[in-house]
């Protein structure tokens, strides 16, 4: 079918959402509402969540992989619990399908390899849905910071403990973000992790400390656990030229500037978009299928940012008597 004129109309992608729980049904609810795409629909083995998704979204539901495969499908959003992304992953890359896929990547560092070698070699499109980057505070913070010398990152993500959160701790679930944000304002590999971790009232670790340094000399630190009981976002960057403050809730950016010797500055509110973080993630994934295009957040960024998450999970916190464990120094990551 042709338009009016001479180019003919793009063809609608076709796209399936795997996982119909809190995620899973953001996903279906804005995919169905994008021009230039068609929700095929959504897979779910609870039939409870797949009809109240599918409802939302007014799509189909399906309660196998194999069902939504049949009715053909260009690209899919995972939004599964991590430990099936790695089998979810695979199963729609060897149909060629394009993939999203929620982060972490995946469970393992090993399994988040294999996802990406996969995508690589089949030739379609792997992204991994770190949606703070998607935040407009956290993109009106990158461009503050754009082309500065920067000293130190600090960002603090805490909030009440998730009734559905059971598999992971505060590293996996929230931290991630944080350090896939780090890696991405400095445009520089993480080289050294210090954590401090504890289990206050969950099996796994609830609060964590987390210390890092890029290659390119940056010092950052990441304050988050499940003890708080509001929620609270905060970013700040220090550079050589400025100190900015974003509130990744409120969505305000704040920079001050201009230090004078006498210790007096100037301070100014940034503008800040207003789009749905989620919203914009999916456009930019389908952007990416599109034209072929390398997608905002990689397999192999995913990759790293799980590989420094597993790193503070399996670094020991050093003891502080003078022993000599407690000379050894932070954990140095070898690459």
């Amino acid at each position: 079918m042709s338009s009016k004129g001479s180019q003919p109309a793009k063809a609608a992608l076709r796209v399936g959402v795997i996982g119909a729980g809190v995620m899973g049904s953001n996903h279906a609810r804005v995919l169905a509402g994008l021009p230039g795409v068609s929700l095929v629909g959504v897979v779910d083995p609870s039939p409870a969540h797949l009809a109240r998704t599918a409802e939302l979204a007014n799509c189909q539901g399906f309660e196998t992989l194999d069902q939504l495969f049949a009715t053909g499908v260009d690209a899919v959003t995972i939004a599964a619990p991590t430990h099936l992304h790695h089998e979810l992953s695979l199963a729609c890359i060897a149909k060629n399908i394009h993939v999203l896929v929620e982060k972490p990547i995946a469970s393992t560092v090993a399994e988040g390899r294999e996802i990406v070698t996969a995508a690589q070699k089949a030739g379609v499109t792997l992204m991994v849905g770190h949606v703070e980057r998607f935040n407009p505070a956290v993109a009106a913070v990158k461009q503050a910071i754009a082309g500065e010398d920067i000293l130190s990152i600090a960002i603090t993500r805490v909030g009440p403990f998730p009734p559905r959160m059971s598999n992971v701790g505060v590293v996996i679930d929230l931290a991630v973000h944080d350090i896939d944000l780090i890696r991405w304002f400095t445009e520089s590999d993480i080289v050294e992790v210090q954590p401090q971790l504890s289990s206050a009232i969950a099996e796994r670790e609830d609060i964590a400390l987390l210390q890092f340094r890029t290659a390119s000399g940056v010092l950052a630190h990441i304050n988050t656990n499940w003890l708080t009981p509001f929620k609270a976002r905060s970013v700040t960057v220090a550079t050589r030229g400025k100190y900015v403050m974003g509130d990744l809730l409120t969505r305000q950016v704040t920079e001050c500037f201009g230090f004078k010797p006498d210790g007096s500055y100037s301070m100014r509110h940034l503008p800040v978009g207003h789009d749905e973080p989620l919203r914009a993630e999916l456009i930019a994934f389908l952007k990416a299928v599109r034209h072929g295009e390398v997608p905002a957040v990689t397999g192999d960024e995913g990759v790293a940012s799980l590989e420094i998450a597993t790193q503070c999970l399996e670094t020991p916190s050093r003891p502080a008597a003078n022993s000599s464990s407690a000379r050894k120094g932070p954990r140095r990551i070898a690459g």
